[in-house]
């Protein structure tokens, strides 16, 4: 193994960062999981309170904290459009003031930081797939702007403390990723559907179906975010960090209700405000700087989603917004 690390992932007990920190604890390193457990679960970290190089804190990033650490992951954010819009300042203080708080301990400590961006930066893109280069077509005054704009802006403020303050900093932008320990009530199309595959209820197609994501496998999301953080000195991003093959919501509905059994059946309702119609990313510097790309084929993964689905209570998961 490579030398130990203090590590500080914030929102390490979400669906992503929880799979950090299994990854990292598993590699040895002294892993800190920093939670304020809004759209998380202490469920998701549990089974890693035992071991000696874990550590889990209770705390806001939008609030200083004074840590000693080597690695940052700054992961901390709702995500799904149902969460960040439940209290869109609260949000957009998560983005800016929860970086700005991570950048000055990184600063402080010298340590490395890594920046959870996402493909929401392109906005609703007139490019595609979208390069890095793509400035993106975002709506600054919708009710998605508060998710869109909040990491923009975080992605300035990482840009400014390298520049002013030589911070050792790392950019991803993450495209759809799912997988096991997504929030079933999360309002992700992913969750959605399996959800209602396995009730056998009518699973919700919002617009015609024909617009397109694509959707990472979480183990292979977690691999390319690793490779960035320890990855060349002289590339700090931003980089794609996605699945460039490309399904239309339909497609991905009806895989849903094949692999689940389910009897449910299609409906369609209205396209929510802002919602893009395409996204897919452009992995050619990922593959180039990092050599990286996914490797799990959705049916596959989708099947470990769906496994993960049926053995969860979901009695024990609180919708944690009403926007579910």
């Amino acid at each position: 193994m490579s030398k130990v690390r203090r590590i500080l992932i914030t929102g390490g007990a979400g669906f992503l960062g929880s799979h950090l920190c299994d990854r990292l604890v598993d590699e040895g390193h002294d892993v800190i999981c920093l939670d304020n457990f809004f759209t998380s679960q202490k469920t998701n970290v549990s089974h890693l309170l035992g071991k000696r190089n874990f550590e889990l804190i209770r705390h806001d990033v939008t609030q200083p904290i004074w840590l000693e650490v080597d690695r940052i992951y700054n992961l901390a954010c709702p995500a799904a459009p149902g969460h960040y819009q439940f209290n869109p300042i609260k949000t957009m203080k998560t983005s800016v003031m929860g970086a700005i708080n991570m950048l000055g301990m990184a600063l402080r400590c010298r340590a490395r930081i890594l920046q959870a961006s996402t493909s929401e930066v392109y906005g609703d893109p007139e490019v595609h797939p979208q390069p890095e280069s793509y400035r993106g077509s975002v709506n600054p005054l919708g009710p998605r702007a508060c998710y869109d704009e909040g990491k923009r802006a975080a992605e300035t403020l990482f840009m400014d403390y390298q520049r002013m303050n030589r911070v050792d900093i790392r950019l991803v932008r993450i495209f759809n990723t799912y997988g096991p320990r997504m929030h079933p009530f999360d309002g992700r199309v992913v969750s959605n559907f399996i959800r209602q595959a396995l009730a056998n209820e009518d699973i919700a197609i919002y617009g015609d179906g024909q617009q397109t994501r694509s959707f990472c496998y979480c183990d292979d999301l977690i691999e390319g975010i690793v490779r960035m953080m320890e990855g060349p000195d002289d590339f700090s991003g931003p980089v794609n960090l996605g699945n460039p093959h490309e399904f239309t919501i339909r497609e991905l509905a009806e895989l849903t209700i094949e692999l689940t059994g389910s009897k449910s059946k299609l409906v369609f309702e209205p396209l929510p405000a802002d919602d893009p119609t395409r996204r897919q990313p452009d992995i050619t510097l990922a593959r180039e700087k990092l050599a990286w790309e996914p490797n799990v084929e959705l049916r596959e993964g989708l099947a470990k989603t769906i496994d993960w689905f049926r053995n969860v209570d979901l009695g024990e998961y609180r919708p944690p917004t009403p926007n579910y």
